[in-house]
């Protein structure tokens, strides 16, 4: 196990958050230990979990 640098602030009351070494992993939370908890599942989600071989996609606009 690595340690990151989590990046934070407040923003509508919401804790909000991501990796300074992977910026693309991002998440918020009501405290600064669930930001923490959500982090860290979404980074496995990102970088430990498989992608199942039957995944859908689907366009969406941002």
């Amino acid at each position: 196990m690595r340690n990151h640098t989590l990046i934070y602030w407040k923003d509508d009351g919401w804790y909000v958050g991501k990796l300074l070494e992977n910026p693309e992993i991002m998440t918020q939370g009501e405290t600064l230990e669930e930001l923490e908890v959500n982090i860290k599942d979404a980074y496995i989600m990102m970088y430990v979990d498989d992608v199942p071989s039957d995944y859908q996609t689907k366009e969406i606009a941002l």
